[in-house]
């Protein structure tokens, strides 16, 4: 298949290596965390050794008042660095696509506007460099950190008088409301001394100007995402013009609260009720519908709680996020928008834009609002919906993606507003937004990986939390303790998480860990001790004076369970993981592009299949086969989990212009011989059938 070709032995072996060279300097020889050498159980020696301790980093910035208080705080970046399955897949990215997006597409190349060219000038060049900056520091990779440094210093050295940033030939805020992210975190890893006099200077500028520019259209959709930047200024500042600069955004900004207080889109968005044929694209019907700005909208009531203190704002993203799931929810976590919000047949596709704007809202949201709720989510989107839209290599990726893909070829079915390639595997299939955008989906997510617990404006009472689970590294500090944590772990195809913490001297501190709402049963064990049992869906807390070599091990259940989706149908899930039948492909180029190329993706055996499984006790009809954890383990030919089912063909189910029809009513009864299928985590099957309708006993 296309997404093996470019993964050759070669590479195999410098991600191996690579995977473990972040941990050689903080473990001994002998003693690995997690990589290609854990036994196929996925579980390490648990007798690996204290790590020397690596300067301490600086502290993490807190709210200041009258900012209310996060539950957590995310660390200052460049205090997590990835490890095992999580390394490989970065690096996998950053020899793919992102990593030479500029060498063979015009828009973030040499002559980019955002590179003082005369090329695309508006979101491209800001979207390339808020993933390109996580991904280049993560990874220590000179290469890529040159190519995030010539926007950063062209942006930063060419501000115009009155303090706007960015291309003269455009005045939009809502390009500048990206790059703004980007800068933060660049000034987080570098202390860049320049960052933060050009982000205040492009502030007040922007606040004398909004009473006669106010916001309109994209920035009007998506104020939230400033007001972080704003925030994020004002917590090393305390410049209280800040605080209103945040209110004004708040009140030009579109009221997504409302929104969903009285939540009327609950069907799917037609061309009609959009006007498209009058071109009515940017109006706020379209706006509101859209699925971007839906999944970038979930952080805002979290946002504006920082500023209100309000508990219903606090709330409000996951009221947001039941609304989404009950009338345009899929089984891979997302919801529906192809473009726009359109209902829960697993065969409309999500906006590859949208799964990563989800993921930074849901981060955000988590270290808000202390939801563990969050991180269950969080983690769905981050181990199906994001690897699942891209090729092995990454040298490829979807537009739109669906649970149910019987196909990717040149079809209008079944979307709303999108073109014909937008499901084919490409450089830029139907938008390039997402060619720009997606690089930020792994680098965001592993910085998120382990929060801070604390106090506003004060460390007395600090602790971490294991908001997400996948394995790292983690140095930081507790007042004048450095603390080196590492965590080791198959997850999410395995159960079992360790953490070794290894202060530079004893220190008392709270470690909360995430116990997922599916995870009953889950045990802790502390230096082979047990601890109380914890309760699914909180975080489970383990307070106590931490001595270098101390160990904590939790155990999740990892039985198959089921749930159910549009129709009644059912799908399959182990852990975070979502299980897909994966279908025959049949990979065929379309036209070359530059480094990579566009592909078509046909069937090449029948994918109508209804699940003959017990919903009741699944355990006893689905059959789990674990083989080892490699470098690539969201592929089908290295799938390190696999689940046998019992299943019938349907054959009144069929596609039409490339698209399967709306999965049957369950039960349904199949006179056909009953087989065997195999089920593959659901980014493993780029085609696949992940929604089924159940046999009728």
């Amino acid at each position: 298949m296309f997404a093996d070709t470019r993964i050759s032995s070669s590479r195999r072996r410098f991600l191996k290596r690579s995977a473990m060279a972040g941990l050689a300097s903080a473990l001994p020889v002998g003693n690995p965390l997690y990589a290609a050498s854990l036994p196929e159980s996925g579980n390490a020696s648990s007798a690996f050794a204290p790590a020397p301790i690596a300067p301490a980093l600086p502290a993490a910035t807190k709210n200041r008042p009258p900012l209310s208080p996060n539950a957590f705080y995310l660390l200052p970046l460049g205090s997590i660095r990835p490890a095992g399955w999580l390394k490989a897949q970065l690096q996998i990215q950053a020899n793919g696509l992102s990593g030479h997006l500029g060498e063979t597409w015009p828009d973030v190349g040499p002559n980019s506007g955002w590179l003082g060219g005369t090329g695309e000038s508006w979101e491209r060049g800001p979207y390339y460099l808020d993933g390109l900056i996580p991904l280049a520091w993560l990874l220590e990779d000179a290469r890529l950190r040159a190519k995030a440094q010539k926007f950063v210093d062209w942006t930063l050295s060419h501000p115009q008088p009155n303090g706007m940033i960015g291309p003269a030939t455009n005045d939009d805020w809502w390009p500048r409301i990206v790059m703004l992210k980007a800068l933060t975190q660049y000034q987080e890893l570098t202390g860049d001394p320049r960052v933060i006099p050009v982000m205040d200077k492009y502030f007040q500028h922007q606040l004398a100007e909004l009473p006669r520019r106010p916001l309109r259209d994209w920035g009007k959709f998506r104020w939230q995402d400033e007001a972080l930047s704003v925030i994020w200024l004002y917590n090393r500042t305390g410049s209280a013009y800040l605080l209103d600069l945040v209110r004004l955004l708040h009140l030009q900004g579109y009221d997504w609260m409302a929104q969903y207080a009285d939540f009327k889109y609950t069907g799917p968005t037609t061309p009609e009720f959009l006007k498209l044929a009058e071109g009515n694209g940017l109006k706020d019907p379209d706006l509101a519908t859209h699925g971007v700005n839906n999944a970038q909208a979930i952080k805002t009531g979290p946002v504006r709680s920082l500023i209100s203190g309000a508990e219903m704002d606090r709330s409000a993203a996951r009221k947001m996020l039941e609304e989404l799931d009950r009338y345009h929810g899929l089984p891979n976590g997302m919801f529906s928008c192809d473009e726009h919000l359109d209902g829960r047949d697993p065969s409309q596709g999500s906006e590859l834009c949208s799964v990563v704007e989800a993921m930074f809202s849901l981060e955000r949201a988590l270290a808000i609002t202390g939801d563990p709720w969050f991180g269950d989510r969080l983690e769905r989107l981050a181990f199906n919906a994001l690897p699942g839209t891209f090729t092995d290599d990454m040298w490829a990726h979807q537009y739109n993606q669906e649970p149910n893909q019987v196909e990717c070829s040149l079809h209008r079915r079944p979307w709303v507003s999108d073109g014909p390639e937008s499901n084919l595997y490409g450089l830029e299939p139907n938008f390039g937004c997402c060619t720009a955008n997606f690089s930020q989906g792994w680098p965001k997510f592993a910085n998120s990986l382990i929060l801070l617990a604390g106090a506003q404006e004060s460390d007395v009472h600090d602790g971490l939390v294991a908001a997400v689970y996948a394995p790292c590294e983690v140095r930081m500090r507790f007042r004048q303790t450095t603390v080196f944590v590492a965590e080791e772990t198959g997850y999410p195809f395995r159960g079992t998480v360790r953490f070794a913490v290894n202060p530079s001297e004893p220190v008392r501190f709270p470690f909360q860990f995430r116990i997922p709402a599916w995870g009953a049963g889950a045990t802790i064990h502390v230096n082979g001790e047990a601890q109380p049992a914890p309760e699914p869906g909180t975080f489970a807390r383990v307070e106590r004076l931490w001595h270098s070599g101390d160990r904590v091990e939790i155990a999740f259940p990892m039985q198959p369970r089921i749930s159910r989706w549009f129709n009644e149908s059912v799908a399959v899930e182990r852990g975070p993981l979502v299980f897909s039948f994966g279908i025959g492909e049949d990979w065929v180029k379309l036209r070359d592009r530059g480094m990579t190329a566009d592909w078509q993706v046909f069937p090449t055996g029948p994918w109508n299949y209804a699940l003959s499984v017990d919903a009741n006790a699944p355990a006893r009809s689905l059959q789990v086969t674990e083989t080892e954890i490699g470098e690539s383990p969201f592929t089908a030919k290295h799938a390190p989990v696999r689940i046998s089912a019992k299943a019938r063909k349907v054959p009144d189910w069929r596609a039409e212009d490339g698209a399967a029809n709306p999965v049957p009513q369950s039960p349904v009864a199949s006179s056909q011989p009953e087989e065997t299928v195999t089920l593959i985590p659901y980014a493993a099957a780029k085609l696949r059938i992940t929604a089924f309708p159940q046999c009728k006993a």
